[in-house]
């Protein structure tokens, strides 16, 4: 009897070849293990094509709820976005999935889990990576890295053996995406001067096509978790899926990216991410308001740290760990409501309100009411220049370079 191996099933191209190769190559029985994270609607047609393909077991995993309450929403709480842009979703999903590969390969008596990922890309150390830290001994295989077929190639084995896969020689897209985005590359995409066809994206709406209208949406926190839609209670999938709705319309979180990836190239990566666009520009909106100025100073550079781990599969790190305790305590007053204004392609934050505001709009006003007490000030000025002052009678500013150069007398003829 053969021994056994855990995929991790997409029903895409690599791996659904995936599972006639490992039969050939190591004489495995192939379990398909399908996590449902937001990434398909009929998962009764992928969980039969993996058995159709040769597959011994097909297994099916709601996991949205896990994806969003355990990943989705801390990396909203910590702000992370790696290099400015890119809100992590593929990146977030696959500790998730590594963990239930895991759990599936121990249940079913498995000696090896698998991967359909290229040795070119992150998610490879992704997924070995959180698979190293939760079972050691378990075997990983990747077959897309160890097969070494081209996208062409791997087309045209799926077509020999009558494999059916989305991917084709004339849209060649490499496409994952889950609650929290949508993630495309390959193709025409990766020439960097070529504008992304309208055809690769699939949740919004072209801007010039978005409507003329403004949309409104305004989005309740609580401790920095998203809990309302204009006053409506809701869970976190529902939620989520609304917000992507509402945004996608209005041609909402397009990104085009070239991101440096962990293993050392840069890659031209097209992203779709309404939900996160607008709940990621809500919260900062909110912690803002609610954070004395030190604190979001600090959990900036956190923000920063953590979209790096979580990027390069670190997600099960002991830092990972330390970093979550000080962001969930960062959000213990993070709790108002945020209003957006969605308009072609742009989302702006046009109001917010919070029980917990450090906003003091007496302090703050010009006008009738005002308690700041400006007489304070001369002191507070002289105290704080004076460091700058002692320095200066000490040691006089150079004025021929640095920020002072433009105070230096220009040179005449004559001087030279």
């Amino acid at each position: 009897m053969s021994d056994k191996v855990v995929l991790a099933y997409s029903g895409g191209l690599d791996t659904s070849v995936a599972i006639r190769w490992l039969k050939e190559r190591y004489d495995l029985d192939v379990i398909a293990l399908n996590v449902d994270v937001g990434n398909e609607r009929d998962f009764s047609a992928v969980r039969q094509k993996a058995l159709d393909i040769g597959a011994v077991k097909a297994l099916v995993t709601d996991a949205k709820e896990l994806f969003v309450n355990y990943f989705v929403f801390p990396a909203l709480q910590a702000d992370a976005l790696y290099e400015g842009q890119y809100p992590l979703a593929t990146a977030l999903a696959r500790p998730l999935m590594a963990k239930l590969l895991v759990d599936t390969a121990l249940e079913e008596g498995a000696s090896a889990v698998a991967h359909g990922c290229t040795g070119k890309g992150n998610d490879q150390v992704r997924f070995e990576v959180s698979i190293s830290a939760l079972a050691p001994s378990l075997k990983i295989i990747a077959p897309a890295r160890e097969w070494g077929m081209t996208r062409e190639e791997s087309i045209n084995y799926a077509q020999r053996y009558g494999i059916p896969v989305p991917a084709t020689a004339a849209s060649p897209y490499s496409i994952d995406e889950n609650l929290w985005g949508r993630s495309i590359e390959c193709g025409v995409l990766e020439d960097p001067w070529v504008e992304p066809p309208e055809e690769v994206f699939a949740w919004t709406n072209s801007p010039g096509d978005a409507p003329n209208v403004p949309g409104y949406v305004e989005i309740g926190f609580e401790q920095g978790i998203p809990v309302t839609i204009d006053g409506q209670e809701m869970d976190g999938v529902s939620l989520i899926q609304r917000v992507n709705e509402l945004a996608g319309k209005h041609g909402v979180g397009r990104i085009d990216l070239l991101e440096n990836r962990l293993v050392g190239i840069k890659s031209r990566e097209i992203y779709e991410a309404p939900a996160a666009t607008v709940l990621l520009q809500a919260h900062q909106a909110l912690e803002a308001m609610t954070l004395s100025k030190n604190q979001l100073r600090f959990k900036q550079k956190v923000a920063v740290e953590c979209a790096d781990l979580i990027y390069n599969g670190l997600w099960f790190s002991s830092l990972h760990q330390d970093l979550a305790a000080y962001i969930k305590s960062s959000q213990r007053y993070v709790t108002g409501t945020v209003r957006l204004k969605l308009f072609k392609g742009g989302c702006q934050v046009v109001g917010r309100k919070s029980p917990k505001s450090l906003y003091s709009y007496g302090l703050a006003t010009y006008d009738k009411g005002d308690e700041f007490d400006q007489s304070a000030s001369p002191g507070f000025i002289h105290i704080w220049g004076l460091p700058l002052r002692t320095q200066a009678q000490v040691q006089p500013p150079t004025q021929d370079e640095g920020p002072l150069s433009i105070m230096a007398p220009k040179k005449t003829e004559e001087d030279n």
